[in-house]
């Protein structure tokens, strides 16, 4: 007997056979066990997710020689020629090959003879959406009022091209990519059945290839049985895919973690030695820079028990997540400009190169060197201080150098922190300083509105007084208060409290800061539209062209 592959030894001829694709099963098990059936069902999905597999399974639920059931019996006459595919009651048309008009009325010309054998005549279009116009218009008026003893079943990957007018006359069911794991899983049980040594990462990885597909797993399965010589087994399966295994994975983090430039290119180099697809190494690559952020985000969510999970949540904690983020859109770059790079290794060694090269380290060290580099400076200028005299050469330059350090980080410390006002201690509030210390005040939004629009009116050491006109009553709330207070404490080095009174207009001839702000702005506006109009070029060029000032369009430097 002739060899069968995986594919259709093990295609499912019950429900419960059938992995995943519950929520479809659901309702196709309660319609036929409560006799509730529509006269059409469309299955729609990607490749080799179950949907020709579930309409010949309901073709079989509904011809079943001992009744209507979700559990055809599977060993009636009606039931072995369904699965044998020689069932002259279950008409399977392929839409690809039979598009035309014609081939569609000859398919309809026989739906108004009753069934030869079976309780329904059950037509199976695969691939729907392939029929032209005029087919899907001959067969619109068949659909919506079919015989009785007739039953469409359509299969299609691409239900947008479907004309509405026939989606709305027929069930819906949309099914869904299978999940990695309920694939190894299955693959696991038909290699125990057919009695083949395997490895289970081996069929993991077959899994992610299968990309959600359960026959292009099988087929693939079929394939590294092959190529195994009659087992499945890591490496090979590695070898045919043209995928990383996790070791090298691994290596190349590692290589990344520790800026070995060399190592990294070594390891590009032995997987282009090992015929590797570099995108499916990219896409290697990015499943683990997922998994690191996922395992710096959330440390306990991945709770299995994978070999190399120790690995990466190590590497979890050596990498900071800014870099892991960056690495991951490197890589998500690298694998778009990866078909115009001269050839795939040198795309895939410029993305390992950029992340080598553009790892944000130098700016984390210069911002959390400061508060070392200080700690460490005092005790050598303590050292300096208490030696011996006749040390005094080498401590001298010690204590220099220490010095040295805390200026240096000082100057970092200026540029990559916002200035803040110095403390003065004692200082004492007053209408003349009022505007210079509020001006330096660390505020935003409401805060920065307040002060900017409040004028002086009393500081008796501990409470604090200010007017603000009543239109700008809106940003005299408790929060924009509570941070005035706290950046005024802080200023002054003791606590105060502040007291915010609003009036229709402020007393005296009073300036506010936004006010002088304002009065300088339009200052600096007068002076800029005075010197163009004083420009002796700019009078030539209106007495020779007829040219006009628009005044609008001055800015003052």
């Amino acid at each position: 007997m002739s060899y069968l592959v995986l594919a259709r030894k093990w295609r499912p001829k019950t429900f419960s056979e059938v992995i995943g694709q519950q929520h479809v099963m659901r309702a196709l098990i309660n319609g036929l066990d409560q006799d509730r059936l529509h006269h059409a069902f469309l299955f729609t999905g990607t490749r080799g997710v179950g949907k020709t597999t579930l309409a010949r399974i309901l073709a079989k639920s509904l011809n079943c020689e001992k009744g209507v059931s979700s559990t055809p019996c599977g060993e009636c006459d009606s039931c072995s020629e369904i699965d044998a595919g020689r069932f002259v009651d279950l008409i399977e048309v392929d839409a690809a090959s039979r598009t035309k008009v014609e081939d569609t009325r000859e398919l309809l010309d026989n739906v108004q003879y009753a069934p030869s054998r079976g309780r329904y005549k059950v037509y199976l279009i695969d691939e729907v959406h392939m029929l032209s116009t005029h087919s899907f218009n001959a067969l619109l008026k068949t659909l919506e009022e079919p015989p009785p003893h007739v039953k469409f079943l359509f299969a299609t990957t691409d239900p947008e091209k479907l004309p509405v007018t026939i989606l709305s006359r027929c069930l819906q069911f949309t099914l869904r990519r299978i999940e990695p794991l309920q694939i190894s899983d299955y693959l696991a049980t038909i290699l125990k059945q057919e009695k083949i040594k395997f490895t289970p990462p081996a069929l993991t990885e077959i899994a992610r290839a299968a990309d959600g597909s359960m026959r292009d797993a099988l087929s693939l399965l079929d394939q590294a049985i092959s190529f195994g010589a009659g087992a499945v087994n890591t490496d090979n399966v590695h070898e045919m895919l043209g995928t990383l295994n996790q070791q090298q994975v691994l290596h190349i983090l590692e290589a990344l973690r520790d800026q070995a430039g060399s190592a990294l290119m070594g390891q590009a180099k032995e997987l282009a030695a090992q015929g590797r697809d570099f995108t499916y190494s990219l896409d290697a690559l990015l499943s683990a820079l997922q998994r690191l952020a996922t395992l710096q985000a959330i440390p306990n969510m991945e709770d299995d028990n994978s070999p190399d999970l120790a690995a990466y949540r190590e590497l979890s904690r050596q990498f900071t997540p800014e870099n892991v983020q960056l690495f991951y859109q490197i890589a998500l770059h690298g694998k778009r400009d990866l078909p115009f790079a001269a050839d795939p290794q040198s795309g895939f060694e410029m993305t390992l190169l950029r992340m080598l090269q553009f790892q944000p380290r130098e700016m984390a060290d210069a911002i959390a060197t400061p508060t070392v580099a200080t700690a460490k400076a005092a005790p050598v200028e303590k050292v300096a201080t208490e030696a011996e005299p006749t040390a005094e050469p080498t401590e001298t330059k010690s204590a220099s150098a220490g010095t040295n350090v805390v200026e240096e980080n000082a100057i970092i410390s200026e540029a990559v922190s916002e200035p803040s006002p110095t403390p003065s201690k004692g200082l004492a509030l007053n209408a003349e300083n009022w505007h210079s210390i509020a001006a330096t005040l660390p505020l935003k939004s409401f805060a920065r509105q307040l002060v900017d629009n409040a004028v002086f009116t009393e500081f008796d050491g501990s409470k604090l007084t200010i007017e603000i006109e009543s239109k700008y009553d809106h940003v005299n709330n408790e929060k924009a208060r509570d941070k005035v207070q706290e950046q005024l404490a802080v200023y002054l080095g003791e606590a105060l409290s502040l007291i915010v009174n609003s009036s229709e207009a402020l007393s005296g001839d009073k300036q506010t800061i936004a006010k002088q702000k304002k009065s300088s702005i339009e200052q600096q506006q007068k002076q800029a539209q005075d010197a163009i109009h004083n420009d002796p070029t700019i009078d030539e060029l209106q007495q020779a062209f007829g040219a006009e000032v628009i005044e609008n369009s001055i800015k003052p430097n």
